[in-house]
């Protein structure tokens, strides 16, 4: 019984001296995985995202600290020194899974679960070692969710989703201004909102479509007499 229990302990047996040496290469490793990921997430909460610094930043050290203790766990005799680490693959899938939401007729949430998943290779690259590797990822993904989405819009490559909010003083007017104008544009109107506060109506509906689209539809809309004022803004559930 105590050869098995000396067998069980046998990967974590080092020295002190052996124990210090480790621990002083895994803290730079975890911090400079948080730094990373606490970089991703910081665009991430900057667009108001659900995963945000905290989220990516703990992601990111998770990965680390598995990639770390991988080989550890499996000890010097060990056969498969990275099976710990691999399994974060799976792990980092189901986390992912759970923010992608399929929201009436469209889906949302791959974006930020992509993210996730490519944060976690960053935080695995930093548990290895592999700093450039890890840093040129996460410029990579910053750069990918950003610059790349900015240029999408621009191009009106990418149809997003935009809440309108159109104020007036005769509710029915402008419902029947918005409806004209979006049997042009060629959109459904749906999900329209309906509120007063004072003498104030207001009529909010969401779009989802390209920036050209947008553009040309707010320009009809702020032409209609009937609607003294039109707000955008940026749907939440986006991604």
């Amino acid at each position: 019984m105590v050869t098995n229990l000396a067998q069980l302990v046998q990967p974590f047996s080092f020295d002190w001296l052996q124990q210090l040496d480790v621990a002083n290469g895994a803290i730079g490793r975890l911090v400079v995985a948080c730094l990373l990921g606490g970089a991703v997430g910081l665009e991430r909460e900057l667009n108001g995202k659900a995963s945000g610094v905290r989220t990516n930043l703990l992601i990111a050290m998770g990965a680390a600290f598995f990639t770390l203790l991988s080989p550890i766990l499996a000890g010097e005799m060990g056969t498969n020194k990275g099976q710990v680490a691999s399994n974060i693959v799976q792990g980092i899938g189901f986390l992912g899974a759970g923010v992608i939401l399929h929201n009436r007729s469209r889906v949302s949430g791959l974006t930020s679960a992509a993210a996730i998943f490519a944060v976690a290779s960053i935080g695995m690259a930093c548990g290895a070692g592999e700093y450039a590797a890890a840093v040129a990822g996460a410029a990579l993904v910053i750069v990918a969710l950003e610059v790349v989405g900015f240029l999408e819009r621009r191009a009106s490559l990418k149809s997003y989703s935009l809440i309108y909010e159109a104020r007036g003083i005769d509710q029915e007017q402008m419902l029947q201004c918005i409806l004209d104008a979006m049997d042009k544009a060629g959109e459904r109107l749906a999900d329209i909102e309906k509120d007063a506060i004072g003498a104030v109506q207001r009529v909010s509906f969401t779009l989802w479509t390209t920036t050209k689209r947008h553009t040309k539809l707010q320009q009809q809309l702020a032409e209609e007499p009937a609607i003294s004022a039109l707000h955008t803004f940026r749907d939440p559930e986006d991604d």
